[in-house]
C-alpha cells in the first residue's frame, strides 16, 4: 500500500493543511478542493520545462493526498496514525470494509508483532533512595548541658537512617515476566538487606499469576503467590499469600483485596490482613482531572486509623499539585500539607509538612526523576513548636523560588534552545526541500494570482496586500529575539476565491507555496488585505481557523 500512495512524500506532511480542507470534510469537500488545485497546478498548463518539472511534483502530492484522504480505509489509518500507519507491513490483507475502530485494532495488532521482536531487549528499571536525616538539634537544644563540649555550638545534622530498592524486569515471552528486586536499609549503625525474584504469568484478559520467593539477612525466606482476577468489567480481587520460614517456625500470611469501580472516577476497596499484623481496611479514592480525594478508615493490630486526604490538581503545564491530610488513630495524630510541581520533562519535585502529636514535626522532601525515586525525610522537632512548622513551610518555598529562578529556569531554557538547534539540524534538509518546494509554487502560482487579482480588483472584492507566516516579536520582554517570518502574500492570493478566503485549523505549514520557517517555535499568520476599498488586518495562531473578510478586521481611519 505504501508503495501504491508514494514514498516521496515527507513523513510530516499534512494531507488536509496541503488540500486546505477540515479533518471533517465530505467527499464533496475532498472533491472540490482538489480540482481547484488541479487547476491551478496542473503540469500541462505550463510550457516552460522547469515550471512544468515543478508543477508536476507538486501536483502528484496533491493527487497523494487526495488519494488517502478520499478512500475510507486510508484516510481512518491517516487520521490515527499518519503517514507511519501506512508505511506499515499487513495493511494489504485488511478487509477494506472495515470500521476506524477495528482498523485501530488491527493497527495495533501489527505494533505488537513488532514489539515482539524487541522483547527481549526491554526491561522496566526502577528505584528508590532514602535518606532519613535527625535536624532536631535545631530547634530541640540542650545547651546547659554540652556548653563545654567543643563544637557544641553548632547545630548536630546526622544521618540516621537510608534505605536503597532496585527492580528490574525481563520478559521471557509475551505472558511471561521475570522481576528481579533487592534492597538494602541502615538505621542508627544497624542493617541489612533482602532479594526478591518473581516470576509473572498472564493467564488471559481477565487475571495474571505471580510466584515469588526472598531472602535476606534480617528475616527468613518467604515463599509468597500473587493472584490477581476480574471478576466483572468493574470489579477485581487480588490475593497475596505468603509464607515465612524462621526458626520460630513457618508464619503464614494471607492479604486480599476486593475493588470496584463505583462509578466512572471513583474505587472502592475492601481489604483483610490476616497473619502477624492482622487488619481490616476500607477506603475510597476518587480521582478526576483537577482532584484526588481519599476517605478510609483501618482496624488492627498494632493500629486502628481513620485518614482523609484531598489533593487539588491546577491545570498548568508544571503540574502544580497541592494537597491536605488528616490522619487519626491508636498512634496519635497527624496533620499533612504539601505540594508538588514539575520541574522538567521528566522530573517532578514535591515537599510535604508533617505535624502530630506525639510525632512531632518533619520535613518531607521527594524527588521523582523517570522511574527513580529520591525520599528525604527531615525530622525537626519532637515537640509542637511553631518556629519548627513556620520554617518547615516556608523553608521551602523560599529555596524553591530561588533556585526556580537562579538554576532551574536557565537551564530548562538551555535546554530548549539546544533540543530546538538539534531539531533544526536534524530537520535543515527537510526544510530545505520545503522552502525550494515553496518557492517553486509561488511561481506556479504567479499567472493565476494576476487574474484573481485584476477580478477582484473589477468588484473591489479582497485583495492580499501583505501577509506574514512565522515567529512574531510583540512583547518588549522578548525584543532580544529574533523574528522570523516568511512573505506568503501570494499563496494566499491564491487562495481566494469569490471574494472569500477560508482556512481550516491545521498548521499554515502544509499549504501550497508554505514552509516552517522555525521549526519547534510558535508561529501566526498576519494578513493586511483590502476589502471594498477599506483596509483590514488580522493576526491568527497556526493551528487556528480563519475566515476573512470581517468587518471586526477593518482598521479604522483613525487608528
Amino acid at each position: 500500500m505504501a508503495a501504491a500512495l508514494g514514498e516521496e512524500a515527507p513523513d510530516n506532511e499534512d494531507y488536509y493543511s496541503l488540500l486546505n480542507v477540515r479533518r471533517e470534510a465530505s467527499q464533496e469537500e475532498l472533491k472540490a478542493a482538489y480540482r481547484r488545485l488541479c487547476m491551478l497546478y496542473h503540469p500541462d498548463k505550463h510550457r516552460d520545462p522547469e515550471l512544468k518539472t515543478q508543477a508536476e511534483q507538486l501536483f502528484n502530492l496533491i493527487h497523494q493526498a487526495y488519494e488517502v484522504l478520499s478512500d475510507p480505509q486510508t484516510r481512518a489509518i491517516y487520521d490515527i496514525y499518519g503517514r507511519r500507519g501506512l508505511e506499515m507491513e499487513g495493511w494489504e490483507v485488511v478487509e477494506r470494509k472495515r470500521t476506524p475502530a477495528e482498523i485501530r485494532e488491527e493497527f495495533e495488532r501489527l505494533q505488537r508483532e513488532r514489539e515482539e521482536r524487541r522483547l527481549q531487549q526491554r526491561t522496566n528499571p526502577k528505584g528508590t533512595i532514602s535518606v532519613g536525616i535527625d535536624a532536631t538539634d535545631l530547634f530541640d537544644r540542650y545547651d546547659e548541658e554540652y556548653e563545654d563540649v567543643p563544637g557544641s555550638s553548632f547545630p548536630q545534622i546526622e544521618i540516621n537512617k537510608m534505605h536503597i530498592s532496585q527492580s528490574i524486569e525481563a520478559p521471557l515471552t509475551t505472558t511471561d515476566t521475570a522481576i528481579l528486586s533487592g534492597n538494602l536499609s541502615t538505621q542508627n549503625g544497624n542493617g541489612g538487606g533482602s532479594i526478591n525474584f518473581a516470576l509473572r504469568r498472564v493467564t488471559s484478559a481477565k487475571g495474571w499469576g505471580e510466584l515469588e520467593f526472598e531472602a535476606g539477612d534480617l528475616q527468613g525466606p518467604v515463599l509468597g503467590l500473587k493472584i490477581l482476577r476480574n471478576l466483572t468489567p468493574r470489579c477485581f480481587i487480588t490475593t497475596h499469600c505468603a509464607l515465612q520460614f524462621s526458626s520460630h517456625g513457618i508464619q503464614p500470611g494471607l492479604t486480599t483485596v476486593l475493588a470496584r469501580n463505583l462509578d466512572k472516577n471513583t474505587m472502592g476497596y475492601l481489604q483483610w490482613r490476616w497473619g502477624i499484623q492482622s487488619s481490616m481496611n476500607t477506603s475510597i479514592v476518587r480521582d478526576t482531572e483537577s482532584s484526588h480525594f481519599t476517605v478510609a478508615m483501618q482496624l488492627g493490630i498494632p493500629n486502628s486509623f481513620m485518614m482523609i486526604s484531598y489533593q487539588h490538581k491546577f491545570q498548568d503545564e508544571d503540574h502544580t499539585r497541592v494537597k491536605g491530610s488528616l490522619k487519626a488513630g491508636l498512634f496519635g495524630t497527624v496533620v499533612e500539607y504539601g505540594a508538588e510541581r514539575k520541574i522538567s520533562r521528566h522530573s517532578i519535585l514535591g515537599a510535604t509538612v508533617s505535624v502530630g502529636v506525639p510525632q512531632g514535626v518533619s520535613l518531607k522532601i521527594k524527588l521523582n526523576r523517570a522511574s527513580q525515586t529520591y525520599f528525604f525525610p527531615i525530622h525537626l522537632t519532637d515537640q509542637l513548636l511553631p518556629s519548627a512548622v513556620f520554617y518547615a513551610t516556608v523553608g521551602p518555598l523560599v529555596i524553591y523560588f530561588a533556585m526556580h529562578r537562579l538554576i532551574i529556569k536557565p537551564y530548562l531554557q538551555a535546554q530548549k534552545e539546544k533540543e530546538l538547534e538539534k531539531q533544526r539540524e536534524s530537520t535543515a534538509s527537510d526544510i530545505l526541500q520545503k522552502k525550494q518546494e515553496a518557492e517553486a509554487a509561488v511561481r506556479l502560482m504567479q499567472e493565476s494570482v494576476r487574474r484573481i487579482i485584476e477580478a477582484e480588483e473589477a468588484k473591489m472584492g479582497l485583495i492580499v496586500v501583505n501577509a506574514w507566516y512565522g515567529k512574531f516579536v510583540n512583547d518588549n520582554s522578548r525584543k532580544n529575539e529574533k523574528v522570523k517570518v516568511i512573505d506568503v502574500t501570494i499563496p494566499l492570493q491564491c487562495m481566494v476565491k469569490d471574494s472569500k478566503l477560508i482556512l481550516t485549523e491545521a498548521s499554515k505549514a502544509g499549504l501550497p507555496g508554505f514552509y516552517d520557517p522555525c521549526v519547534g517555535e510558535d508561529k501566526s499568520l498576519k494578513v493586511l488585505y483590502q476589502f471594498r476599498g477599506v483596509l483590514h488586518q488580522v493576526m491568527s495562531a497556526d493551528n487556528e481557523a480563519l475566515r476573512i473578510p470581517k468587518q471586526s478586521h477593518r482598521i479604522d481611519a483613525d487608528s
